[in-house]
This record gives C-alpha cells, structure tokens and sequence, in this order.
C-alpha cells in the first residue's frame, strides 16, 4: 500500500507507538485514577507523564490544563458548546472542518448564535486583515483551524491572536492538521483554547486527543459522571482536568500518544517538514506539466503537506478508486467534511483528490505516484 491519506489519520505509526500501546495494556493495565494500589497508580502515571509532554510540545505551563478527550471533534464540542452563550457573535472562516461548522451551527439555529463566515479566496487563502475586519465591538469569539485539511493553507493564527488578546477576545483552534507538524506556542501565540487530535501528525493511536483551557476560561462539561476525584459533590468537579474528564480514560491509547509525541521530540518538527515539504514538492513538481490538472491552493506559499486535485472531466471518486484498485495508493476524494471549503475553491459541486503524505513516506514513493497520475491522465 501506497499510503497517501496521512491528513485522515497517520499511517503506520512509529515502531513505539505499538509496543508501548501492547506493554501498558500488559503490566499497567488498572483504572487510572480510580485505585490506590501500585497498577493504578502506574495507570495514573501514564495520563500524568503524556499531559507534561503535551504541555511541553504546546509551551503549556500548567499540564494539568489539558484534559483527554477522544478526538478534536469532542474537544471541539466542548469549547464551543462549553464556552459560547446565547447571542454571543463568533467569527469563524469558510476552511473550518465540519468539527467547528457543524456545532456553531447548531448554537445558531437553537439558541441565537451570530455568527460570521469569513469567506476564503479561489486559491484557499485568508489574510490576516480579511479575518479582523469581520470581529465587531461585541465578538466573544474567533474560532478558526491552524491550518485546512482541504488545500493546506496555513491560516495565521498568531496574528489573530494577539489582536484577540488586545480586544479581549476568546481565540478557539483546531489544531488537527497542524499538531506535530507546525509549531505551536500557546503564550506566544496568545491561544485560549486549543482543540487538537492524537492520530494524525502526533502518531498516537485512533481515539485520543485534547484540549487546552487557559487559566480564567470558563467551560460547562458536555457531561458529568465519574471522575475519581470529589465524588460526595453532586456535580461534575470544576476544576481542570477532571472537569472535561469523565468515566475512564484510555491509558494504553494516551500513553502510546506519549510515545508518539517522544518520537517527534527525538527526531525534531524542523527535520519533519522539511521531509514532508520535500515530498510535496517533489509530486507537486512531478505532476504540474500534466494536461487537464488542477492543482488547488497557493501552490508557492508554505503549505501542510497536502495536495488537492481534480482531472479535467474526471469523477474524483473514480480517480481516487483507480489509484487504489490499479495502482495501491490510498488517497481520500470527496468532501473532506469541509462543504464550505469547497465552496471557496469552486469544487463544491464535484470534490476532489486529496494527496496527503506524512514522515514515512519516501520520494520513491512520491515518484510512484507521480508515474500513476501520469498514465491516468493518459488513460482518460
């Protein structure tokens, strides 16, 4: 398999990733959190050990502000469902994933959310003026993605966020496609709440993910339950991180999220772009003479390393079925849960090929595809 489909979920995942999944689940196997005993106990350490090493990769001072969840989709309900009230006005952008439409939508329509869509270009691309001239006097919120899962554009969420900072307002991220990839500083880029996952660039398993709360942010918990901590008090605790946590955590999934976070660490997030910038550069070269091509998003600028295409007069389902059934490369075609994306770049109607490559990836690989591309559109 030519796996090309790393902006859905990472694959494979580094060699520790699996043995510590399979080890925890072997000798460290109790309820975190809810045991005295020495396995427990061991359990606990294993949350403890993967929030310091979150905290440390976000530049997070307090690790106890990261609570578990089980995808940016959850983390994302809770800071939006959680933080925005009713007639609260939120700007958002047209490249969000349905994780941060769909619940703004649903404040909008049952309790009077107002909310503003700042739309992207043709290209996929929103500057930072655009963003800030749709924020009024009363903005609560700018819940924006660090970067799209459609064209790769890297929106610029440090600016925004020290204009937020100035004006009070609570900036939301959705660091999905840009955890483990971009480098991200909550203090320095001023982020309140940061919603990310544990299964793409962060190479932890499916199901695992997180949020962070700057201190002074309020939140309602989705749900309330056990927490292993207060358990006379009859509401959820308020404070972090048992407030957004409830019944038991997966240790073996965040302890192997450890691991994948040790295997950034040791290897760097410089030496992964480059990879990674190198391998999209190299099929973006390779296929940028091909007829009847279009390749969306700025394809000079710093991108995530994704690459989004259609063949003229092609069906992108059949393109992305031909590659597997032909060639045993895995891309994802479609809508990429992101309607209003499409829209921007005009392939609502139609979707589109999404490429996306990851560490493991190789330029023989790349030069592979590159080749299949080439005799598809040959072929059609």
């Amino acid at each position: 398999m030519y796996y090309f489909d790393n902006a859905a979920t990472s694959y494979p995942k580094p060699e520790g990733v699996y043995e510590e999944l399979i080890d925890i689940m072997k000798t460290r196997g109790a309820n975190p959190g809810r045991g005295s005993h020495t396995m427990a106990l061991n359990a606990s350490r294993v949350i403890y050990d993967t929030r310091c090493k979150l905290a440390k990769l976000f530049n997070i001072e307090n690790p106890l502000n990261i609570a578990f969840t089980h995808n940016a989709t959850h983390s994302l309900n809770m800071a939006i469902k959680g933080y925005l009230r009713k007639g609260d006005h939120v700007v958002t952008t047209s490249l969000e994933h349905n994780s941060v439409l769909r619940p703004l939508y649903s404040l909008e329509e049952d309790c009077g959310l107002e909310l503003t869509i700042v739309e992207a270009d043709r290209n996929g691309s929103i500057d930072t003026e655009t963003i800030l001239s749709a924020i009024r006097e009363d903005t609560k919120a700018v819940v924006m993605t660090h970067a799209s899962n459609l064209t790769g554009t890297i929106l610029p969420v440090g600016e925004i966020g020290r204009v937020c900072s100035e004006r009070g307002i609570t900036l939301i991220v959705d660091a999905s496609q840009s955890a483990g990839y971009l480098d991200i500083d909550v203090e320095d880029m001023n982020i309140d709440i940061l919603c990310f996952t544990g299964h793409k660039s962060l190479y932890g398993p499916q199901g695992t993910g997180g949020i962070y709360i700057k201190d002074g942010i309020e939140l309602s918990p989705l749900m309330e339950g056990g927490s292993g901590s207060h358990s006379k008090l009859k509401r959820h605790p308020r404070e972090m991180p048992d407030l957004l946590e409830y019944g038991t955590l997966n240790a073996p999934a965040i302890g192997a999220l450890g691991a994948g976070i040790d295997f950034i660490t040791e290897i760097g997030l410089e030496k992964i772009r480059s990879h990674e910038e190198e391998l999209v550069k190299t099929f973006m070269k390779g296929i940028a003479d091909l007829p009847h091509i279009e390749i969306y998003g700025r394809t000079k600028e710093k991108r995530t390393p994704v690459v989004t295409l259609n063949i003229e007069g092609a069906d992108p389902a059949e393109v992305s079925q031909l590659l597997d059934e032909e060639y045993n490369i895995a891309t994802r075609p479609g809508m990429h849960c992101a309607p209003l994306a499409h829209r921007s770049i005009g392939t609502y109607e139609t979707g589109a090929v999404r490429f996306s490559f990851g560490y493991f990836n190789t330029l023989e690989e790349i030069n592979y595809a590159v080749n299949a591309m080439k005799e598809i559109v040959e072929s059609i």
